[in-house]
């Protein structure tokens, strides 16, 4: 198997161009991870209790808008 050692010298012999594709993979890569575990959390229950508040604080109302919290307003 490869070491990531060996990965991080590859990707330095790689031109910019090629670089810069393999970092486009590799978000994209990272983002589809990302769902997955996001997913698999989901079905087996481990988002229930903050789903719940949400959902709770929704329909009290304590909510801000994003723009407000973004912009500190």
């Amino acid at each position: 198997m490869t070491t990531l050692i060996e990965i991080e010298a590859a990707i330095k012999q790689l031109c910019e161009g090629d670089a810069r594709q393999l970092s486009v993979w590799l978000q994209e890569y990272l983002e589809q991870m990302w769902d997955q575990q996001i997913e698999a959390d989901l079905v087996s229950g481990k988002l229930d209790k903050l789903l719940a508040k949400v959902e709770t604080d929704i329909e009290t109302n304590k909510v801000r808008d994003l723009d407000e919290i973004l912009h500190n307003t």
